[in-house]
């Protein structure tokens, strides 16, 4: 009889196309896939949290699959799944969920955060966007507030995607100083294609005087991708937190 697993994992995103599988590209889910079929010698599908793009990373993620093989939730396995993993991709731990239980679909929120250099620093130059012009961070919160009095986001989705509405729930957003590094924090029910690097991109344009307050607030209501700024460089994007239902934790 099959179980199923959620597992937690991290990764860089540097070397791969995002999460999701596709034809003539490495992708984190691939490589999940493969492993875990090596290990337990059985065919795995793994399903993710969502999908992350190309070369965006992710300190914690979360995916599902079922196994036959028993009593896979120990450190032990853990312990062997990252020895066989390439080390831009690591497991936290694993634990046993109902049967329904969906890594996608059945999380509550998602937190990202993008980091941006103010100096240069070889040691972050693929995990922060450099970006050395002078940031108006106060304006740039106050935009950013904006982004709760709203729930449809088509200003900031890739066009052209599968879902069937737009629309998302902001629960956190703002910019804070941390050492050299500005970070923005994102946290809401659902995220469209693109939209954390589109908003961080329009958000930067506001903090460089490109555009103002009502501005932001225009290209939100207008629901045209093409008035929104440049999305910002996937580099500098971390997929941080996601939150699910108490009876689906691994403390539980």
């Amino acid at each position: 009889m099959e179980q199923r697993y959620f597992i937690q994992l991290n990764y860089k995103g540097t070397n791969y196309h995002g999460w999701q599988v596709q034809p003539n590209a490495v992708t984190v889910q691939e490589v999940m896939e493969k492993t875990l079929s090596t290990m337990l010698r059985e065919e795995v599908a793994v399903t993710g949290a969502g999908r992350t793009d190309t070369g965006v990373h992710a300190s914690f993620f979360v995916a599902h699959f079922d196994s036959s093989n028993p009593g896979l939730d120990n450190g032990d396995f853990i312990y062997k799944l990252n020895s066989y993993l390439p080390h831009d991709i690591a497991g936290q731990k694993i634990w046993k969920v109902p049967n329904d239980a969906h890594a996608r679909f059945d999380a509550l929120s998602r937190t990202y955060k993008y980091f941006i250099a103010r100096e240069k620093n070889p040691f972050t130059e693929d995990r922060a966007y450099r970006f050395l012009l002078p940031l108006d961070v106060g304006k740039m919160n106050e935009a950013a507030k904006c982004l709760f009095d709203y729930t449809d986001f088509t200003s900031f989705s890739k066009l052209h995607t599968d879902v069937k509405t737009n629309n998302c729930h902001i629960y956190k957003v703002g910019w804070k100083q941390e050492g050299t590094q500005l970070v923005f924090t994102i946290k809401a029910d659902r995220f469209l294609r693109n939209m954390a690097r589109a908003i961080v991109g329009t958000l930067l344009e506001v903090g460089v005087g490109k555009l103002g307050i009502n501005g932001f607030r225009e290209i939100i209501e207008k629901k045209d991708r093409g008035l929104a700024g440049t999305s910002a460089p996937a580099h500098g994007l971390f997929l941080t937190g996601i939150e699910y239902p108490e009876n689906y934790s691994s403390s539980s």
